[in-house]
């Protein structure tokens, strides 16, 4: 890896000089927009949609667009005007328990390496971070940006966690969730099913199977292979079924995949079920009378 900053990280009067590493990477999918005939890219070019002409770079400025649609012309004069931080400084702001930050605040992750100089003051962060179960909110200057951030640790290594402002977090507009209240036996059996489902998180587990499908997908194209369709997903019937009997199913489909033995159906899970089945039933002999009728 390349360090992409190098600076230091400030609490009270101690420094620890750090590289930043960009600690992940974007592995999704992407394609190009190409001509179907001959495999040509398309390009685009810079349009003026007033004029119709095309506009070299150097003529191009940038525009705030206001809420009422008005354009607003911003040249290096007026940009050189703003705020911009410049500072190689990560400074600690306050020290706060872990559990007090949303995880959604969080944007991008880096890796803290110290130079040698720093090592024993890392460390000794990296020590008090765990030791206090607490991250420490910095304040930390990115691409001429103040940005807000977290110090926490991972592996034995510290890492830099950015955050969004607080205001670029979306409240849910679409109103209550206006829901009837589940009943006991089913909140029981809910429970049941979250505990035999229950785990420890392996990431190695999951894999991302559509970029593995669209590799091998090229592969066998390049190849001249024979493609394979990949399998469909199962879907659902759409029918409504007896939410305690589904609960009981679904337990009994975790246990089974564990090797366990399925517990015999609980006797209201047992008269939901059938009464799920007579009531299927009663509409299907509906259909037939109805057929029989017209």
């Amino acid at each position: 890896m390349r360090a992409i900053w190098k600076g230091a990280v400030s609490f009270g009067l101690v420094s620890v000089p750090v590289k930043l590493y960009s600690a992940t990477e974007n592995k999704d999918i992407s394609f190009r927009q190409v001509h179907a005939r001959d495999g040509g890219r398309i390009k685009y070019q810079r349009i003026c949609s007033l004029d119709g002409e095309e506009v070299a770079f150097a003529d191009i400025a940038k525009g705030y667009e206001t809420e009422d649609g008005e354009m607003v012309i911003l040249d290096d004069s007026d940009m050189a005007e703003l705020p911009a931080a410049s500072s190689r400084e990560i400074s600690v702001e306050k020290f706060v328990p872990s559990d007090q930050i949303d995880p959604m605040l969080f944007e991008k992750s880096y890796y803290l390496e110290p130079e040698k100089t720093g090592a024993k003051p890392y460390a000794l962060l990296r020590a008090a971070l765990e030791q206090a179960d607490r991250m420490a909110l910095v304040t930390v200057s990115l691409r001429n940006r103040m940005s807000l951030a977290v110090l926490r640790v991972r592996d034995d290594v510290i890492v830099l966690q950015t955050m969004m402002w607080p205001d670029e977090i979306r409240s849910p507009d679409f109103g209550a969730i206006d829901v009837d209240d589940a009943k006991p036996a089913e909140v029981k059996m809910a429970n049941m099913l979250v505990e035999t489902l229950a785990g420890d998180f392996d990431p190695g587990e999951f894999e991302d199977d559509y970029r593995e499908a669209v590799e091998a997908l090229v592969a066998a194209k390049i190849s001249g292979g024979e493609v394979k369709a990949a399998p469909t997903a199962r879907k659902s019937s759409g029918e409504v079924v007896d939410l305690l009997a589904a609960l009981q199913r679904s337990v009994d489909a975790a246990k089974t995949a564990r090797g366990e033995t399925p517990a015999p159906a609980a006797p209201a899970a047992k008269k939901s079920a059938k009464k799920a089945s007579a009531s299927s039933a009663a509409r299907k002999a509906a259909k037939k009378t109805t057929k029989k009728a017209s």
